[in-house]
């Protein structure tokens, strides 16, 4: 949990925490998010280490660890060759003799390099030795999308590790949850943390209350962030923001009212929430940033269909990528990424039962232009 002090920190990222709306709550940027917690979690605990291609250089991965090098030492911030499965090893060897590590994948395409260290050791050491041995520590991975990003290094791989029992697996969607789980995670829970953070996310300011950033509770648990009685949206990463727009533009155009939830951890979602807004709807849309074969979108539908299919009205629907690689083109790659347009048709067709349901729909355009928009690739 974080430390008791001041909402401020010595060393910044690129950029700051926004001003105070009122003596609890802030505005606050992802990227500052994640600075905060990088910086608090070396500040609380000697025995946090961060490593990483980049930690310590004068970007910072993309500045969510500018300054902590030189707040804190090499010894505790520490570059490393590009060597992914001989680094996360290193990474396990210290979470074993008591340290915990903080390894950061500037693309998390970059973290197929360590899958047998990730899902052969730091996953299974606690099964395979009677539960003597624990391995905590938090590996961070960054889905890079942006046009110029291409096939290796924009994919989102969450349903790869959430498939591993033994890995947790967490999609921040705001500030919030950045500070709420990572503070957690760190200070109290002994195994290995996956999160996947959204590149598109790092710019965005998101409201925070410092009140609930120690309140314990469950880092992994999943969240509803909009109520309504005609849909039920479970949404992952930068997936939710997206739901919550398509229902504020349903809401405004067709009074068409939709219930959003984050299922944060894929690994170890909330079945027990999504199921009570399914069965108050009757209605499901699942919106993911990877694929939808054998992913999110696919295991939210089996525990639907296992526990109580009754509760449907209409078949499932899901958004997610394309099957193929992402396109380097930016053209392409828009058509690659689902849009709020084809959001908006998919849950008006659902809830309204006709393709020609007449609702107004936005217009066409990508996340990468709403987010953030790139200069140039990368």
């Amino acid at each position: 949990m974080l430390c008791n002090s001041a909402m401020t920190s010595p060393v910044r990222s690129e950029a700051s925490v926004s001003a105070v709306i009122d003596t609890d709550v802030k505005v606050m940027s992802y990227r500052d998010a994640l600075h905060w917690t990088m910086y608090d979690a070396l500040r609380c605990h000697d025995s946090v280490i961060l490593i990483g291609q980049g930690v310590d250089d004068h970007k910072g991965i993309f500045g969510s660890t500018i300054g902590l090098a030189e707040k804190f030492g090499s010894d505790r911030v520490m570059d490393t060759p590009l060597a992914e499965e001989g680094m996360t090893g290193v990474a396990i060897g210290a979470a074993l003799n008591g340290l915990y590590p903080i390894q950061t994948h500037i693309r998390a395409d970059f973290s197929l390099l360590a899958m047998n260290q990730i899902i052969n050791l730091a996953a299974k050491y606690k099964y395979m030795f009677g539960g003597k041995f624990n391995v905590p520590m938090l590996i961070r991975m960054i889905v890079g999308r942006s046009w110029g990003q291409g096939a290796q290094h924009s994919q989102s791989l969450q349903s790869l590790f959430a498939h591993i029992p033994g890995l947790k697996v967490v999609m921040p969607s705001s500030s919030q949850t950045i500070l709420d789980t990572y503070s957690m995670v760190i200070a109290e829970y002994q195994g290995p943390v996956i999160s996947f953070e959204h590149r598109l996310m790092y710019d965005l300011n998101f409201h925070v209350d410092s009140r609930t950033m120690s309140r314990g509770g469950d880092p992994f648990g999943s969240h509803v962030v909009r109520q309504g009685e005609d849909v039920t949206i479970v949404a992952t990463s930068i997936m939710v923001l997206e739901a919550m727009r398509a229902a504020d533009h349903l809401a405004k155009v067709a009074d068409i009212q939709c219930d959003v939830i984050d299922l944060h951890c894929v690994s170890h979602p909330d079945w027990d929430l999504v199921m009570q807004s399914v069965r108050k709807t009757g209605r499901l849309v699942v919106a993911d940033t990877s694929w939808r074969e054998y992913g999110v979108c696919a295991e939210v539908c089996r525990v639907v269909a296992e526990r109580n299919p009754e509760y449907l009205k209409k078949p499932v629907v899901s958004l997610a990528m394309q099957p193929s690689p992402c396109p380097t083109a930016k053209s392409l790659e828009d058509l690659f990424y689902p849009d709020l347009r084809q959001f908006v048709n998919a849950v008006a067709k659902l809830v309204l039962g006709n393709e020609a349901h007449g609702v107004q729909l936005p217009d066409t355009q990508s996340m990468a232009d709403v987010y953030k928009r790139f200069k140039g690739p990368f």
